[in-house]
């Protein structure tokens, strides 16, 4: 389909005698927010870091923005965006320095640099925080920064692995209306991995719940909760489709700790 900016067909990792992504076969619409929910050990992470070019996959194929991931990564990289767990600002340079740094990762021509940045940092919020050193910053100050960090060179896709995790209600909600200004102004793609139910209820507009390396059902979240029952909440979707619940505010400290132990216990 034209409007496929993302899929993968029999998309298999496997670590020895562990299968952590299990033929998955998924397909993502231009423009969307994309959820992926599971719990630990699902194939959450996994499935991102194959979608990005991060780690290759056992066997199976994945396309993103119209390139096979394993045959183009380069061209896959080119047209993405990714905000991992942990914290990717360097903390001992200013929110401006970050950006200068991303700009010359992604080759942004010199020429347009500053405009770049200067429009980043101004559709983030940050512009007045740009000279200020990141490890000062709030925990959703951080997250926006990544963001711009991840949206400098204009990407197809975003993808995000947690994006509000150890955020506080405000900036959480701070995080969601850029979220959405992106899809809108830009019509950029985004794939989220979450764990949060209220994310992914109020943001997605599609979801795939994965459960032992599958997708083990997918539909809209009003579709999801309708499976169950007229109240149902995606926290009742979740208990019966992996037989558990989820559960998943500060400053850089605090979100770099929070996100550290979450991956470590993933």
């Amino acid at each position: 389909m034209p409007d496929v900016v993302i899929a993968t067909t029999g998309l298999t990792r496997r670590y020895d005698a562990l299968v952590a992504v299990d033929g998955l076969n998924l397909e993502v619409r231009q423009g969307v927010i994309f959820g992926l929910l599971g719990p630990n050990g699902a194939g959450k992470t996994t499935t991102i870091k194959m979608l990005t070019t991060l780690l290759p996959p056992t066997s199976g194929a994945a396309w993103v923005a119209g390139f096979e991931v394993s045959k183009a990564p380069r061209e896959v990289r080119a047209r993405i965006g990714y905000v991992p767990q942990l914290v990717s600002a360097d903390g001992a340079l200013t929110a401006g320095e970050n950006l200068v740094l991303s700009a010359k990762l992604y080759r942004i021509p010199r020429a347009e640099r500053r405009a770049r940045i200067a429009a980043a940092l101004d559709f983030m919020g940050l512009a007045a925080a740009a000279d200020q050193l990141v490890r000062t910053f709030s925990g959703g100050m951080i997250r926006r920064l990544e963001l711009a960090q991840a949206m400098l060179h204009q990407p197809a896709v975003l993808f995000l692995d947690e994006p509000t995790i150890g955020l506080d209600p405000l900036a959480r909600r701070a995080v969601w209306e850029k979220l959405e200004e992106l899809q809108g102004r830009l019509g950029t793609t985004i794939l989220i991995c979450t764990h949060d139910m209220e994310e992914a209820d109020v943001l997605c507009d599609e979801l795939a719940i994965m459960h032992q390396g599958q997708v083990a059902a997918r539909g809209t979240p009003a579709e999801l909760k309708g499976r169950i029952g007229p109240e149902a909440t995606l926290d009742d979707v979740f208990a019966e489709i992996a037989g558990g619940t989820i559960e998943a505010g500060g400053s850089y400290r605090d979100v770099r700790r929070t996100r550290s132990t979450v991956r470590r216990l993933s």
